[in-house]
């Protein structure tokens, strides 16, 4: 019998046979295969091409398919240029109007509560978060409450915290250890019970929920809830007169702190890409951003084959420079960058990418045969590609910004889990000089909403603070020529006739798209500061953000003769809320 061979199988065994090394990227190989347009045009720029022409071997069969006709067809159905215009090149846009265009995912404060609907939304996460995903049981029985939480819509690394309302609790087993001795339970009564699961598959059903609840139908040992993870809580109503010392917030909102996906670390040689049991935890961006563009079960649901096999080495060591050490102002060090959030699908999976990529100040770019392109934000001279006066056909140069534009003070959010999980300001960079000009202060926030480090936030906002001060900003219409920087993050201009004021000057390129009716590529770009990666810990680490104090409560007061308005039967009423 004939055995049929698939080359993606081939190139899985390449790749993970090279996992076991690490390897240097060499964007000669794979990315920028065009021949540079001084291959193709005649030296000094006389408007016309000289040929042959060296053709790519991914891209040129591809547009010429395109181009060939007034569109494709796929599946049946005609495609108009104007449909293939989508973008080739992702950077996560973290500030200004653009942010407020671009898709988000929820805030952190937005998780405190489960959703409770019909039908919820799935959610998903990365790293570590505090959520509370969405209510799948609410029933009371008896002096006892039962409820179950859907956390997320696959499998979990672990649980890490508790919250009842907005009380951090422990645990003893299953049971609540009270904050305070007075809230929730005490030494001698279980008041409160937490039940979790991991999200296994097959998974386990809550024994003591299915014991008195399956016998109406209502909760049986099918409700295991496989690849999901979720928590299980048991409430258990104390007497009348003590009802409002263990529950005063009435009744309680459990939220969990969790390590939610397990990712392939495809820098480990004993992980494969095909067997989940093999993955582990991580706080990596890039390694986030590969499960979720091939493996999230919400994702893109690329391919991992033609996603990142053949550029798999540029995935590791972009990998690596994540979690690169950076020195501390007081001492010692932290990852360069880290990532932890959770989103649902009521939105694109595009919110995921660009939250992702804000936390790395990443950029990713998808090949014309499927591979994805990425760099975590560390400039290097390898990933810089040239653009002549030959390979643009078109520019809008913008010199500088409106008075209204203007930014003078930058101010970097992010998810600070000292504060419960909040959103949170670190110090602010400003141009003081510029201030003085403008007559005022003209703030802009930076949203990283899931980085959770301050630190990393000052350094991402340092950049794009750096990147709005440059304002030199535009857009280029590039030939197909230019093909080369339109698959790079960087690019140098050598543009003595068409745009002398930036020749020489190195760009950032910000978002490409193909632009048919342009003859190629149209290229968003915004000047490159020269001092990108400057970091001085002591000058531009700042201070860690203030920590509120919790005040300390004696409780609420209890029913007493004192208050003859609140009868036996209110506190009956209100004990059978729970």
């Amino acid at each position: 019998m004939a055995h049929s061979v698939n080359p993606f199988d081939d190139a899985l065994r390449h790749a993970l046979a090279k996992a076991s090394r690490k390897g240097t990227y060499n964007p000669g190989i794979g990315a920028f295969e065009t021949a540079t347009t001084q291959e193709i045009v005649a030296s000094g720029w006389s408007g016309e091409y000289r040929w042959p022409v060296h053709r790519d071997p991914i891209f040129t069969p591809i547009f010429t398919a395109i181009l060939g006709s007034g569109g494709f067809t796929l599946f049946g159905a005609t495609i108009s240029y104007a449909a293939i215009a989508s973008a080739i090149v992702t950077t996560a846009i973290v500030a200004g109007v653009q942010y407020l265009l671009t898709p988000k995912p929820p805030k952190p404060e937005d998780g405190r509560a489960p959703l409770t609907q019909p039908i919820p939304y799935r959610f998903w996460g990365v790293g570590e978060a505090r959520l509370a995903g969405a209510m799948m049981l609410w029933e009371a029985l008896d002096n006892k409450m039962y409820s179950v939480q859907a956390i997320v819509g696959h499998r979990i690394n672990a649980y890490t915290g508790y919250y009842l309302n907005d009380d951090k609790v422990t645990l003893s087993g299953n049971r609540v250890v009270s904050p305070d001795g007075k809230r929730y339970g005490n030494d001698t009564r279980e008041w409160v019970m937490i039940y979790s699961r991991l999200g296994l598959t097959p998974e386990t059903a809550i024994s003591e929920f299915v014991t008195p609840l399956s016998g109406q139908g209502i909760w049986t040992s099918n409700h295991r809830g496989d690849g999901q993870a979720s928590v299980g809580m048991l409430c258990t109503s104390p007497n009348v007169e003590y009802f409002q010392q263990f529950f005063p917030y009435g009744k309680p909102a459990l939220s969990v702190v969790a390590q939610l996906a397990l990712v392939w670390d495809f820098r480990n040689p004993s992980q494969s890409p095909e067997d989940p049991s093999t993955w582990s935890f991580s706080r990596n961006p890039i390694l986030h951003l590969a499960w979720h563009e091939c493996f999230n079960p919400f994702g893109t649901k690329r391919d991992f084959r033609k996603a990142l096999l053949p550029v798999l080495d540029m995935w590791q060591e972009e990998a690596d420079v994540c979690d690169e050490d950076v020195p501390r102002a007081s001492g010692g060090t932290e990852k360069r960058y880290e990532c932890g959030g959770f989103d649902t699908t009521e939105r694109d999976p595009k919110s995921g990418t660009n939250a992702i990529l804000a936390t790395c100040d990443g950029w990713m770019c998808e090949r014309g045969d499927g591979a994805l392109l990425v760099v975590a934000g560390k400039f290097r001279e390898k990933y810089v590609a040239t653009l002549t006066d030959a390979d643009i056909v078109g520019h809008t140069v913008q010199h500088d910004v409106l008075p209204e534009e203007e930014v003078n003070q930058f101010i970097p959010k992010f998810t600070y889990p000292a504060t419960d999980y909040t959103t949170t300001d670190t110090d602010y960079f400003e141009d003081t000089a510029a201030q003085i000009a403008a007559g005022r202060v003209l703030p802009q926030d930076g949203n990283y909403i899931w980085c959770q480090q301050w630190r990393q936030a000052r350094r991402l906002g340092k950049r794009e603070f750096a990147r709005a001060r440059a304002k030199r900003r535009g857009t280029l219409d590039v030939r197909f020529t230019g093909i080369n920087a339109i698959y790079a993050p960087w690019v140098r201009l050598n543009t003595p006739g068409r745009l002398p004021s930036l020749n020489g000057k190195l760009i950032n390129n910000r978002r490409s798209v193909l632009s048919v009716s342009r003859g190629g590529f149209q290229m968003t770009f915004v000047m490159m500061p020269d001092d990108i990666d400057a970091w001085d810990p002591a000058r531009d680490e700042g201070s860690a953000p203030p920590v509120p104090p919790k005040p300390v409560s004696a409780g609420i007061p209890t029913r007493s003769s004192t208050q003859p308005w609140l009868s036996r039967g209110a506190a009956l009423s209100t004990s059978a809320s729970c």
